[in-house]
């Protein structure tokens, strides 16, 4: 007669024996259905997904573009207050687009999975598509609103209005380019070279724009439309060639004051030196050797290359504050910070705009970097913590130099 153990072990080791069995196959299960969400075909439907979602977005940035160049026709003829439908959907296409900006940056991560991705993606088409009838709706209302109340010559004289506001705006650009010839080198203001002509040009183009609808009232709202158009690439010319004066010539009043304001911080460090770790000396001392040698270059070239002189001291800072990281108080930091801020501040707002000047109509990559660029400025700007600010105006920095590769790369592909 069997013994209890021998019962036990009759039934039990076939039991154990499917069990196991039933884990191998529940984790094979596993292991397929894994496979297949993070798989090559998984990841390329993904990255598919996201660059239609990207096309998509350049698609609501242009029509944000042109959405604003529509308000500025229609506002003349409004009683100088461009309509309501429209202003809404310019707060629509504009928050929907910046939302999209930065939620494309994190969709695109590697640590989500792609069916994460595909769904990220859906979901802020959906709400670009949203936003792009809104935009339609609003221009159609707008259209027939014109058509019914503003005849072909009020429509004219609204655009001559606006071409003559431009053109006493915008005065003599090529005196600010010989200004700029004459403060500082070419290499400068290099993207702002052509910016006089370029504005000159198009301001005459508007006029072109505008005498052909005059002779062509069956076509006004198209020639007026191209003449708007003219209008903005003038004033986006004359701003840039403004914001580059406005920037070498800062540079050139703080450069000393920065130029200080590093050595400062090059004698702290050496003191700290005193004091570091053995083990940390080396590299401390080859920073601050990197630093000196960095400071006497940017006063070197100050006196013609402002902006190139302060950008150096900004990233001598920069390179510092790494090779300090850990030897320094919490009041030496923030001390730190607060000392090297109006420097880094001033880098960003100069990398900033050699960035929209190249990222005119990039691909989405360079939109993007641009815009947290600009989000990066701004959170530099608003911050009362100086550590925090350092931080933010050093990652627009990097931003804005990151979209100007991108959009460069782009039109040496073309």
């Amino acid at each position: 007669m069997p013994s209890s153990t021998d019962q036990i072990l009759s039934w039990a080791i076939p039991g154990a024996v499917a069990l196991v069995a039933a884990v191998v196959v529940v984790i094979a299960v596993i292991l397929v259905v894994r496979g297949v969400r993070r798989g090559k075909g998984a990841r390329a439907r993904a990255d598919a997904a996201l660059a239609s979602l990207g096309e998509r977005l350049v698609e609501l940035d242009d029509a944000t573009t042109e959405l604003d160049l529509e308000i500025g026709m229609a506002s003349a003829l409004y009683d100088g207050r461009p309509p309501a439908s429209l202003r809404r959907a310019r707060l629509t296409a504009q928050h929907t687009r910046d939302d999209a900006f930065a939620a494309y940056s994190a969709a695109s991560a590697d640590a989500l999975l792609p069916a994460q991705k595909r769904a990220e993606a859906k979901r802020l088409t959906t709400g670009i598509d949203e936003a792009m009838g809104v935009i339609a709706a609003a221009r159609s209302d707008n259209e027939a609103w014109i058509a019914q109340h503003a005849s072909p010559a009020e429509q004219i004289a609204a655009a001559r209005e606006r071409i003559d506001a431009l053109a006493e705006r915008m005065g003599d650009p090529a005196a600010l380019r010989a200004e700029l010839e004459r403060i500082a080198d070419d290499t400068e203001w290099e993207d702002a070279a052509q910016a006089d002509a370029e504005a000159r040009d198009a301001l005459a183009g508007a006029e072109a724009h505008w005498q052909a609808a005059r002779d062509d009232e069956q076509n006004v709202r198209a020639h007026l439309t191209a003449a708007e158009k003219s209008l903005a690439r003038a004033e986006q010319s004359a701003q840039l060639l403004e914001e580059t004066h406005r920037l070498v010539v800062g540079a050139r009043l703080a450069v000393v004051d920065e130029a200080a304001a590093a050595a400062s911080a090059i004698r702290a460090a050496s003191g700290t030196l005193q004091a570091v770790d053995p083990r940390e000396a080396p590299r401390l001392a080859e920073a601050i050797r990197v630093a000196s040698a960095a400071l006497d270059g940017a006063q070197q070239m100050a006196d013609r290359r402002p902006v190139t002189a302060n950008e150096r001291l900004a990233r001598l800072r920069d390179r510092l504050d790494d090779a300090l990281a850990g030897s320094r108080t919490q009041q030496q930091e923030v001390r730190s910070a607060r000392s090297a801020l109006p420097g880094t501040l001033s880098a960003a707002r100069s990398a900033l705009a050699r960035a929209e000047a190249v990222v005119l109509d990039a691909e989405v990559d360079a939109r993007v970097r641009l815009d947290s660029a600009r989000r990066g400025l701004a959170a530099a700007r608003q911050s009362h913590a100086p550590v925090e600010a350092l931080a933010a105006a050093r990652a627009a920095i990097a931003d804005a130099e990151q979209a100007a590769v991108l959009a460069r790369n782009r039109k040496r592909r073309r």
